[in-house]
């Protein structure tokens, strides 16, 4: 059984991307393809121009990858951790890039620590850093908000957009696809190791959720209506048969489309 078939993509510089899939789709067996860390039996991978076999070095340097699993050295602590991973890079001297990147993570506090003392979720952060720590043009979110409280998710995705917005092309794989929906400008869905789709966000939304939309309608005597539309543009002659047999609206609500739809709709 291939891992992956015939899979042909390409994420523009500055892009915000998104991989999406239900499990064992692919995913992170592609991650691993264009980290390196998997050779392909066919086909090629570039990393900004940069092979990631014939030019592993070169491709590994502009990539930052933030894997799904907690991987951690215990005997260190988290600013001996992301100095370690600097090195690996041949960087030195860039505690000043450090100490921001710990700040951003909100992990000032914790960066005399040990590894093996911190929660989960901190452990979490400290992969991020990790990622960051080069200051890649490329940077590859695997699941990067799994098992991470409200607070450093949103702190977490006010530094990632941050860093898109200064040029950065971020790649990213998720469950929660409200995340997906809101950051990334483009998605491809994955399905059995084949792409499903591939496609700006918004085109995708209208093509597989405008059939689904619902508005729901209180009327002024407690009644209440719910109403299947094929689309936007059906919702006025549906409420116009409503005031036509007396129904006096008193509130409206309508349920857009959303990326959990569009999900559904092709890998199921």
């Amino acid at each position: 059984m291939r891992a992956l078939a015939g899979v042909s993509l390409a994420v523009e510089e500055g892009e915000f991307f998104g991989l999406l899939g239900p499990n064992g789709a692919g995913k992170t067996t592609l991650i691993n393809v264009v980290a390196g860390l998997v050779r392909a039996d066919a086909g090629s991978v570039r990393v900004m121009g940069a092979d990631v076999v014939r030019d592993y070095r070169s491709a590994r340097r502009r990539l930052g990858v933030v894997p799904q699993e907690l991987v951690f050295d215990p005997f260190f602590t988290v600013r001996e951790t992301l100095r370690i991973q600097s090195g690996y890079y041949g960087i030195r001297g860039n505690d000043a890039w450090i100490d921001e990147v710990m700040q951003h993570l909100d992990l000032t506090a914790k960066a005399d620590v040990n590894m093996r003392a911190l929660s989960g979720g901190m452990k979490r952060r400290v992969l991020v850093a990790q990622a960051l720590v080069h200051k890649p043009p490329v940077i590859v979110l695997d699941e990067p908000t799994a098992g991470v409280d409200v607070e450093l998710r949103q702190g977490l995705w006010q530094f990632i957009t941050r860093l898109n917005r200064d040029g950065h092309t971020i790649v990213l794989t998720t469950h929660y696809l409200e995340e997906a929906e809101l950051h990334c400008s483009r998605i491809a869905m994955l399905k059995a190791g084949r792409i499903v789709a591939l496609d700006s966000t918004r085109n995708l939304l209208a093509r597989f959720g405008g059939s689904r939309t619902t508005a729901r309608v209180v009327a002024r005597d407690g009644r209440q209506f719910t109403l299947e539309l094929a689309g936007y543009g059906d919702l006025e002659p549906q409420l116009a048969r409503l005031r036509a047999q007396g129904v006096e609206i008193a509130d409206l609500e309508l349920d857009r489309p959303d990326l959990e739809q569009v999900f559904l709709a092709l890998t199921s």
